[in-house]
């Protein structure tokens, strides 16, 4: 996360996060691409990285979550997620989403034919309980702000389900 300006100062607390397709291109409209988000999130929540409140949408994510190492943390997200949701793009012949992505691409990655995700991610780090209650509401309240669903746990890739006694896709520490 080397470019922004934003920087992780207490790795013992929860930030909020959002990672966002470039360009916002609407590729999370499918569930096998929304799989490879949980996929990885879950293998993070096994090596220590908690996750208190998500929601994805067609173009991007918002995250609460907490890890001793969240700058490499979310770094490995975007790069595992990155590098399989463009093989699936592939594999699958969409090309015209792939053709975006390498349109779109910063001039600075010559290394590569496209690039997936916006570059940062601007953690706010979430100081206390006010705060944590009101970014789970705004995360919760996403698509219901769009017009997607009229209540929030309608929503299926979000831990509004979880907030509401229900179960979710991915596990959520409810506990802050």
């Amino acid at each position: 996360m080397g470019r922004s300006r934003y920087k992780i100062t207490n790795p013992e607390a929860p930030y909020f996060i959002t990672l966002t397709v470039l360009h916002w291109i609407p590729v999370f409209t499918r569930q096998e691409t929304v799989e490879i988000i949980f996929d990885s999130l879950h293998f993070l929540m096994r090596e220590g990285m908690q996750v208190f409140a998500y929601v994805i949408l067609e173009n991007h994510l918002h995250l609460v979550v907490q890890s001793s190492a969240l700058d490499r943390d979310i770094a490995r997200l975007k790069s595992f997620t990155a590098r399989r949701l463009i093989t699936y793009l592939d594999e699958n012949n969409i090309s015209r989403i792939l053709e975006q992505l390498a349109f779109y691409k910063k001039a600075h990655k010559g290394d590569r034919a496209y690039q997936f995700w916006q570059e940062g991610l601007h953690p706010e780090w979430i100081q206390n309980e006010a705060m944590m209650r009101q970014k789970v509401e705004y995360i919760h309240q996403n698509p219901v702000k769009r017009g997607y669903v009229d209540v929030a746990e309608h929503w299926r890739y979000s831990s509004a389900r979880n907030y509401a006694g229900k179960e979710g896709l991915l596990e959520v520490n409810r506990c802050w």
